[in-house]
């Protein structure tokens, strides 16, 4: 199993040199289906990206975690294949696959050598469209993620970020854990997953991303041949909901020596036309690592953390602006009224231009490095397509990085940052602070 897995990391890092244009074909199949696709013939191997939108979402009401439960359950076993026989035969195949989930899409990621593309498409195809869900690897798999309910409920880290999301969300799918509660979890049944799967799973969703040693003509033929048995609607998506906050903090007691703080407000949206200004504008508050204006203050010149940060989350159905920071619990306290004070002289004053230039510079030169494998460029492709952006956006992101200007940034930080809306939730035993 090493060998192989190692086999197919080299092919994945090795099989597309780093470069900054990007040649991108837009396949649709005979069944309808769409893709886009960067062919590569250097190495035979083939990286292949699924996205199914709406994801931990989609959980209907009193089922929550099912489609956690049914993602992880889809390499368990399928078709005429158990789940020690399903992964007895990737592993012969040298074919790596993936699934995992998020609160907006169902992402399935697949590795596999050329000359056993059609065995492993196979075995692919009847994970995502004949899961077994056998009893004991329900079970079994149930059991795995009740204990990392059990961990997260003691890991303050993640209890800062249920509670933030609680706060927001309310009863929204968002405002909860995707793994649901150990009680939710244990109510789930076999046919919960069933309807989970033929909801999450289908064709009125479906995002494709495609790099590697095959053609625009063979990938059309593989997604029909992947795809066309699942159900050509699934569950509707879930509705948007509105993100509400005042200044001010919320602790959440916890017996640790480090408090730790998530803070935010409402974000904007991916197709917001100031998304490229904000971008850039946090790339200077809190995104930029010790170049940032929030690592410099809170960490370098006051030594009240290891780090801090900030970054925008434009999800499906709302979006947020949020940053971290963890401290001692007698210098929280301080390290949240310095993140304040930063919070708003950004929105009133903006950045300065030795700033913006370093910002830009950073976020150009680093953009080619990450068309660094066949994996990542389907995986760009296919988030690209989920975020409706044009097919040339790989080769004129950057240009649209240049044209920001320094009234663009002071505009947009008028708009985007909300110091009198940014909600600090603390988990720890923070001195000096109240809810």
């Amino acid at each position: 199993m090493k060998l192989f897995g190692s086999l197919i990391a080299v092919m994945l890092l090795a099989a597309v040199p780093v470069r900054a244009e990007i040649d991108i074909t837009e396949v649709t199949s005979p069944g309808g289906i769409n893709a886009w696709l960067v062919q590569e013939e250097s190495i035979p191997f083939v990286a292949l990206e699924l996205r199914f939108k709406g994801g931990a979402s989609l959980d209907l009401p009193g089922k929550r975690g099912a489609t956690n439960l049914m993602v992880g359950l889809l390499e368990e076993g399928a078709g005429d294949l158990d789940s020690r026989a399903f992964s007895e035969r990737a592993e012969s195949l040298a074919a790596s696959f993936d699934f995992d989930i998020g609160d907006d899409a169902v992402s399935i990621s697949a590795r596999f050598l050329v000359e056993n593309q059609d065995e492993a498409l196979a075995l692919l195809r009847d994970a995502i469209t004949q899961p077994r869900f056998d009893q004991d690897a329900i079970d079994r798999v149930k059991a795995q993620i009740v204990s990392v309910v059990r961990s997260d409920a003691q890991d303050p880290d993640n209890l800062v970020g249920v509670a933030f999301d609680t706060m927001v969300f309310g009863d929204h799918p968002y405002g909860s854990a995707i793994e649901g509660t150990e009680d939710s979890i244990a109510a789930l049944t076999r046919d919960d997953l069933i309807e989970a799967h033929q909801g999450a799973l289908a064709r009125d969703r479906v995002y494709v991303g495609a790099a590697g040693d095959i053609s625009a003509e063979e990938l059309a033929v593989v997604l029909d041949k992947l795809l066309a048995d699942l159900p050509e609607t699934g569950t509707p998506q879930a509705a948007a909901v509105d993100v509400s906050t005042e200044a001010g903090i919320t602790v959440v007691p916890f017996d640790v020596p480090q408090s730790v703080a998530i803070f935010g407000h409402e974000g904007i949206a991916r197709d917001d036309p100031d998304f490229f200004p904000a971008f850039v504008l946090n790339e200077i508050l809190g995104g930029g690592g010790f170049e940032a204006r929030l690592m410099e203050e809170v960490r370098e010149k006051r030594g009240l953390t290891y780090g801090v940060y900030s970054y925008l989350v434009p999800k499906d159905h709302a979006s947020l602006y949020l940053g971290r920071v963890s401290s001692a619990n007698d210098r929280i306290a301080e390290a949240i009224q310095v993140i304040r004070d930063e919070w708003s002289k950004m929105a009133e004053a903006g950045v300065t231009e030795e700033e913006l230039e370093v910002a830009k510079t950073y976020l150009t030169g680093a953009y080619p490095l990450r068309f660094d494998g066949n994996g990542p460029i389907a995986n760009i492709l296919v988030g690209m397509q989920m975020d409706d952006l044009p097919v040339d956006y790989v080769n004129t992101r950057n240009a649209k990085i240049e044209a920001i200007t320094l009234d663009d940034i002071k505009r947009v930080a008028a708009r985007v940052l909300k110091p009198e809306a940014l909600h600090f939730v603390v988990v720890g035993q923070p001195e000096g602070l109240d809810s």
